[in-house]
């Protein structure tokens, strides 16, 4: 019974060989999954992830745009119910077929979800290497909002860095320059990756052609100067002087109302400050982190003598 059964995939194998040479996409999707079906039933899960990812990669190669996403997604729920764990090697694949697969088929986004799902552990948010292959994936398509929100996920502040250096100087104005970084660093410490947000903001001011500071502070930017005190304070547990620096830096704060919030949040996440409970807002922080990373800046700048006009915000996408 087992090699009939053998016997019959082999055919049915050989039959999608010949329908994908002759250019019958449709039949072939339709063998590809049938065949899913008689492998999951077996549970040959080596084999049938083989099949799936080598499916997809042909017809996306062939521009079979639903029908190559189709069997990507029916990869990823292999992978689920194989309870195979994300590796290296997983995630590169993963990622390829996300760059493959074009922004207009709407199971793009089925496919990115089953992926971000399939690689939770312990009710994280996702593997932090498939964040950043899939935020670069975005990068590359020049959807910055959407590489922002994966990049905050990916432990990799370098990069993310490097992307920002391209997204100011590339479409935000001279002015708002500190305030790119200032908001990643307080969203990447909301989310309580200090190592990540040091690197970031090393990288942002080492690398940014307008900055020019090789040797660390004082930056000319007073917010720049901010977030370098505030991480020798985390670093240093020290309550005191994050109290004074919300004080002293008060007007350069105020240029973007986010800024308050992701405060208060890194307040009670490093420093163990609770709000009195009339002030506590949960959703503040967390809708901050799903909007855009230029912020409307509209305040003086009187610690840096000059004046931040309110920014004609570009569409990042």
């Amino acid at each position: 019974m087992a090699a009939r059964g053998e016997r019959g995939v082999s055919r049915v194998l050989d039959k999608l060989e010949a329908s994908v040479n002759d250019g019958q996409f449709y039949e072939a999707h339709q063998m590809y999954r049938t065949l899913y079906f008689r492998y999951l039933s077996q549970k040959k899960y080596s084999d049938l992830l083989q099949l799936l990812y080598n499916g997809a990669l042909i017809l996306l190669q062939r521009d079979q745009q639903g029908s190559g996403a189709d069997l990507g997604i029916l990869l990823l729920d292999v992978l689920s119910k194989s309870e195979t764990k994300p590796t290296e090697e997983w995630i590169e694949k993963i990622a390829k077929l996300f760059e493959m697969i074009n922004a207009s088929v709407p199971e793009r986004d089925t496919f990115l979800i089953n992926a971000v799902k399939w690689s939770m552990d312990d009710g994280k948010i996702g593997h932090p290497l498939l964040h950043k292959r899939i935020a670069e994936v975005y990068w590359r398509e020049k959807k910055y909002t959407a590489a922002h929100r994966h990049f905050l996920h990916s432990s990799d502040g370098s990069t993310y860095a490097t992307m920002l250096i391209e997204l100011h100087t590339s479409k935000g104005l001279n002015s708002e320059m500190d305030m790119f970084i200032a908001q990643a660093v307080l969203q990447i410490l909301c989310l309580r990756n200090k190592q990540m947000a040091d690197d970031a903001f090393n990288e942002y001011t080492k690398s940014h052609p307008n900055i020019k500071n090789d040797t660390g502070p004082p930056y000319l930017l007073p917010l720049l100067n901010f977030l370098w005190f505030l991480l020798r304070a985390i670093e240093e547990k020290h309550v005191l002087k994050f109290k004074i620096l919300r004080n002293w830096y008060a007007i350069s704060l105020r240029r973007d109302p986010n800024y308050s919030s992701y405060l208060d949040n890194i307040g009670r996440i490093w420093f163990g400050i609770e709000l009195p409970q009339n002030n506590k807002n949960p959703n503040s922080m967390l809708g901050g982190l799903l909007k855009s990373i230029i912020g409307d800046a509209d305040s003086s700048d009187e610690e840096s003598g000059h004046v931040v006009h309110k920014a004609n915000v570009p569409d990042l996408d």
